[in-house]
């Protein structure tokens, strides 16, 4: 069963979003070489209670942190701590949630900590963030889950190929439901398998937390003995971004955007919805 919600809990998502936004912006500017990934951890959690929401991440299944701190080779879930300490050329995914009055946000972005990225790592990121994009302009009335999952697809393969031979889209990991839980129905492929079918038609009140996973090598990973921290196979370095999206009456609304996703849809002929918040 899928959750569809009301303008009302939408505009209470839209809040958490914002909450996310900031915690983005925050740790995101504190990913510099030197720092540690439970100093970013550390920002997180006191944003939240700058905002007065809560954290979806911490406690989780037993997950020991406010947010994910994923390095290099780790595509997600990795477990922020003081001895992992960040250096110039790394590759971060942050991943991060709120609650507001009990309704959920979840986003993550990809950083290029300090300087001396090859350009195939910049490239990785940009496909990534693009690939995000592309599904996000396939999540409209009328639409199915797997034509977000094809234009995400789509996107990928067209792209030129890395010097690694190889773009890897992360089987085992993919989008979701999102809303008075942070993981509901349905699950979101970021490729394309005929054998699950079309999945669910979107109408206004559906809500994604879309989120493309790429490697620069396979797309296979394994779960590390700490049953968390994702890794591929291969050691090849990877890339994760993901936004929470609301679609209304009036089009999609990117919850975890500052925007609202207004200025990246545009860019591809989408109008986003008003910003119940504005």
């Amino acid at each position: 069963m899928v959750e569809i919600k009301t303008p009302e809990q939408i505009a209470k998502m839209r809040a958490a979003g914002l909450v996310v936004a900031e915690i983005h912006r925050r740790t995101a500017e504190a990913a510099v070489p030197g720092a540690t990934t439970k100093d970013l951890d550390d920002i997180a959690a006191q944003t939240l209670a700058d905002h007065g929401a809560k954290p979806n991440f911490l406690g989780y299944g037993g997950f020991p942190a406010t947010i994910c701190t994923s390095v290099n080779d780790i595509v997600v879930h990795g477990i922020p701590d003081r001895e992992t300490v960040l250096e110039s050329g790394d590759v971060l995914s942050i991943d991060a949630g709120a609650i507001v009055d009990g309704w959920h946000a979840d986003a993550a972005l990809t950083v290029l900590v300090g300087e001396g990225h090859a350009s195939e790592l910049v490239e990785l990121s940009r496909v990534t963030e693009a690939s995000l994009w592309a599904g996000i302009a396939a999540f409209r009335k009328g639409n199915r889950l797997v034509d977000v999952s094809k234009a995400i697809e789509s996107f990928i393969r067209r792209q030129p190929r890395p010097a690694s031979g190889r773009y890897g889209i992360v089987e085992d990991y993919g989008g979701h439901g999102i809303g008075s839980e942070m993981h509901m129905d349905p699950h979101l492929l970021n490729y394309v398998d005929r054998r699950r079918g079309r999945g669910p038609r979107f109408v206004p009140g559906f809500c994604l937390a879309i989120e493309p996973m790429i490697s620069l090598g396979t797309p296979r990973t394994h779960v590390l003995a700490d049953e968390w921290t994702v890794k591929t196979n291969d050691g090849s370095w990877a890339s994760h971004w993901e936004h929470s999206v609301a679609l209304t009456e009036a089009g999609p609304l990117v919850l975890t955007a500052p925007d609202g996703g207004r200025a990246r849809l545009a860019e591809l002929g989408v109008t986003a919805a008003p910003d119940p918040l504005a």
